[in-house]
């Protein structure tokens, strides 16, 4: 009986000490909205696959930082591993941070959503030598609107500038949140090359870059919000310290910075003067209407192009359709649009060809085609008509005759109905018997053959299940796959796609070297990989990609850069996978 009980103790006990923990633990659960707050995602065994929640209502500024520890105390191990991220609310209220997801042994394991209050700003203690404090200052983001109260479809820009003192540098910068320009024709012509000017804000002496440009045409009226943009940037601020020589002490830090939202009031076009034949063309244009050839034959075809030409929204309107004779075969136009966007707005032409194939011979006018936009500049309409085209038919079959001279011919009686026969002639078809034929013999022995296979399979499936250690290794290397794949898809957005490359090496060296992600320093994967008969420059390649996704996490990267580490990435794994 003391023997039972004590064997239930050291189990319950066993179970108690190798229970997995996986859980979200916040710095506070009330903050300001203009302050920050750090979760944790900890475990206390290793896993894979570490999937965080979305963070809605958030802005992710810092993240996700990893680390591990391991600790041999009196006899007994314990591990750690802790997944942080920085994050920035976007608004007051209730939000809630949802749960995150990892796999340790084949298990997933989910935390518990946590509910976070967020109330107004707050008070927040400056200190004089915290460079945050001082590059907040010294760090300003503005959109400046071409004009506040456009017509309907009329061109407007936005231009987004960072503003930077003099005594602050800036190191790089990364868009955490963008306009979506939902209401707008949009198009962002970003800058190739930065070119740093001097000017001033708020009176004060500044430089500034001209991040972007975006050209607008509004598709609605009356009030529309232009959304913020904002930034995560890498500055070096000054301090209040001093060096030996008397100069001020630069320490770097993060700061996010936005541009306001702004909004413009969007006037309706004028209904005084509106022609019937309008179709939403604002801007100034030219029109016209040419036809490929003016004398043909029957049958033969030719092309009705309608042209507009100039200045504005090209790309948002309808041309005129046309009017022709009936005994002209007109097809569905194909549409053809030469369009340059720049700062000044669209400008180019907007095409409609037609083909058209007459049928006989004649001649027969195209009237004039009237085409009308709106000029905000002079806020009035004006209406463009094309010269009478007429198209001549020389050779073919002449237009219909009139009914008294049109040929009749008699009309042929049709017979609707058969005779009904009096007797069928039907034809027996003689039906093999089922019993003993070839059907029958044929599945009644393919069972039997068949058995021998199945259990050939059926050793093979239950093999390949027991093999634990190689569906692990195989799971790791589909793994591996996938998760290369999701980088591709992230091209642009560096968060995810680093994220996603880092799960795709790890699981990588999980399949070829059957080691796991806490045990992968560098210098292990180095010595396993050349063990393994990788070669030296290899193995290195490998080892850089790995920093690239550490050095991701602190610096931005350029979507060059991110398009070279997938290639290397694809490179360098099909050339392990042949070496080892």
């Amino acid at each position: 009986m003391k023997l039972k009980f004590l064997l239930i103790v050291f189990f319950a006990g066993f179970s108690a000490w190798s229970q997995v923990k996986f859980d979200a633990v916040v710095s506070k659960e009330t903050l300001g909205v203009n302050e920050r707050l750090r979760v944790d995602f900890e475990m206390n065994e290793d896993g894979d696959n570490f999937r965080p929640p979305s963070f809605q209502g958030f802005v992710v500024v810092g993240g996700p930082n990893q680390s591990i520890s391991k600790q041999w105390i009196n006899g007994k191990s314990s591990f750690s591993k802790t997944f942080s991220y920085f994050l920035q609310p976007k608004g007051t209220g209730k939000l809630q941070i949802g749960a995150a997801e990892i796999e340790i042994n084949n298990t997933v394991y989910k935390t518990l959503p946590i509910e976070i209050n967020v109330t107004g700003a707050v008070d927040l203690a400056k200190d004089p030598n915290d460079p945050a404090s001082s590059a907040a200052e010294n760090v300003h983001l503005v959109a400046e609107v071409s004009k506040s109260n456009p017509y309907l479809n009329e061109a407007i820009t936005v231009v987004y500038k960072l503003y930077v003192s003099r005594e602050t540098a800036v190191n790089g910068w990364n868009e955490i949140d963008a306009p979506k320009f939902a209401d707008f024709w949009s198009q962002s012509l970003d800058e190739k090359q930065f070119k740093v000017y001097d000017g001033t804000f708020n009176g004060k002496p500044y430089r500034y870059v001209i991040l972007r440009r975006t050209l607008l045409y509004p598709q609605k009226t009356g009030e529309l919000d232009i959304e913020s943009l904002a930034l995560n940037i890498n500055v070096e601020a000054p301090t209040n310290r001093r060096d030996i020589f008397g100069m001020r002490i630069t320490r770097p830090a993060q700061i996010t910075v936005s541009a306001p939202k702004r909004t413009i009031k969007v006037r309706e076009l004028p209904e005084a003067g509106k022609p019937d034949n309008f179709t939403g063309a604002v801007g100034k244009f030219d029109f016209s209407v040419t036809a490929s050839k003016t004398k043909l034959d029957a049958q033969d075809a030719l092309d009705l192009t309608l042209t507009a030409k100039g200045n504005g929204n090209l790309k948002l309107f309808k041309l005129p359709k046309p009017t022709l004779p009936s005994t002209l075969e007109v097809y569905e136009p194909e549409n053809l649009q030469d369009v340059n966007v720049s700062l000044s707005g669209m400008t180019g032409k907007n095409e409609e060809r037609y083909t058209v194939v007459p049928q006989r011979k004649g001649a027969y006018p195209i009237p004039p085609i009237r085409f009308s936009y709106f000029d905000p500049t002079t806020e009035r309409y004006n209406t463009v008509s094309s010269d009478e085209i007429v198209i001549t038919v020389e050779n073919g079959p002449d237009a219909l005759a009139s009914a008294s001279g049109v040929n009749k011919s008699p009309v042929k009686a049709a017979v609707q109905f058969n005779y009904i026969k009096s007797e069928a002639d039907l034809i027996a078809q003689n039906k093999d018997s089922f019993f003993m034929s070839k059907l029958f013999w044929g599945l009644l022995v393919t069972p039997l053959v068949l058995i021998p296979f199945a259990i050939f399979f059926g050793r093979k499936r239950e093999a390949y299940q027991n093999d634990i250690k190689g569906n692990r290794l195989r799971k790791a290397d589909k793994l591996a796959r996938k998760y290369l794949g999701e980088a591709k898809k992230n091209l642009g957005d560096q968060k995810a796609f680093y994220l996603a490359l880092e799960k795709s090496l790890h699981n990588f060296l999980k399949a070829r070297l059957n080691i796991q992600t806490s045990d992968m320093s560098k210098e292990r994967i180095s010595r396993l990989l050349q063990e393994r008969g990788a070669t030296v420059t290899t193995t290195a390649d490998f080892i850089k990609l790995l920093e690239s996704c550490e050095f991701a996490r602190y610096t931005p990267a350029s979507i060059d850069a991110m398009q070279q580490d997938y290639n290397n990435a694809g490179s360098v794994i099909s050339e392990i996978d042949k070496q080892l």
